[in-house]
């Protein structure tokens, strides 16, 4: 029942995200919001939305170890399976305007993150500094977007919508659906955890982090096929940054989130480290191609296994 429960959650996660994600685009494009601002906001906003709302439904049910390892977890897999899988299929290329520097700003995140971790357990203060930079970042995006030239909306996010009343219904069933998966996902998880004997922080590091990832998977996968790369790495930077500070910022808000050592210790650094890997593609001449996405499938394996190996 456990894994039927899990399996449940992932589905309708999967389901409801992307009808807030269509929905969401829809409501974009009908009023004429820039598509630059797409990739980076609505769309990474609305694939992050499965993270937030298990790790606020995690705290409230007192598992707060998944909150944390749901978000820190996704941000791994993002930029690890995310980018790796579509650039196995398609080479990426990281030299959209605006990539580098978003990136800096996502490493800059992360690292802020992992200072106010260890100045931990997170609450209402650290949670107040974390909206405050996604704050900060969503105001600086808008900006940006007004001053580029106005396109189509990229195809990544399915058929859209035409009418009103269907976008509303899509953000309402998306809204709806995703506090209930949430809940479903995360009751899963904890029995698996029992169960097992792994610990609820690996559970959310693994299972549960690439449950909520699996929007980010689907969409990047799309802009990578229809070459639409500023979006893919658009919507793994713009999710991660939303993850720490937009999921984290409002979890530590509602409950204090107690952080466990060995997230401290290992799972932390390499969330930076990760980050940090995409320095010398956005920086540099290259683009992510296959050798690369090959060699991030394999850290990500790797990662997980050490994860399981030693909860």
């Amino acid at each position: 029942m456990s894994y039927l429960l899990l399996a449940l959650g992932f589905v309708l996660l999967v389901g409801a995200g992307d009808l807030l994600v269509r929905g969401a685009a829809a409501l974009a494009e009908r009023l004429c919001i820039p598509p630059v601002i797409i990739g980076l906001t609505v769309v990474a906003f609305g694939t992050s939305a499965p993270e937030l709302f298990v790790s606020v439904g995690a705290v409230v049910d007192g598992a707060p170890a998944i909150a944390v390892g749901n978000a820190v977890g996704s941000n791994i897999a993002n930029i690890l399976l995310v980018l790796g899988l579509p650039a196995m299929i398609q080479a990426i290329d990281t030299h959209e305007r605006g990539i580098a520097l978003n990136t800096a700003f996502m490493i800059a995140v992360s690292v802020i993150f992992v200072a106010l971790c260890w100045l931990g357990p997170l609450s209402y203060p650290h949670g107040a500094v974390l909206i405050a930079l996604l704050g900060f970042f969503i105001w600086y995006s808008v900006r940006n977007a007004r001053r580029a030239r106005r396109d189509a909306v990229a195809d990544d996010v399915g058929t859209r919508p035409k009418s009103a009343w269907l976008i509303a219904g899509f953000i309402a069933a998306g809204l709806i659906g995703l506090p209930i998966a949430a809940e479903i996902t995360v009751e899963g998880a904890r029995q698996i955890a029992q169960s097992w004997g792994v610990s609820e922080a690996a559970i959310g590091l693994t299972v549960v982090a690439v449950g909520t990832s699996l929007p980010e998977i689907a969409a990047s996968l799309m802009a990578a096929i229809r070459r639409e790369h500023a979006l893919a790495v658009g919507n793994v930077i713009g999710s991660n940054i939303f993850n720490l500070a937009g999921v984290m910022g409002l979890t530590a808000l509602i409950l204090p989130v107690p952080i466990a050592p060995g997230m401290l210790n290992f799972d932390l650094w390499i969330m930076i480290a990760a980050a940090l890997l995409l320095l010398p593609f956005v920086l540099g001449e290259h683009r992510i191609g296959r050798f690369a996405g090959i060699a991030f499938i394999a850290m990500y394996a790797a990662y997980t296994a050490f994860v399981f190996s030693y909860s």
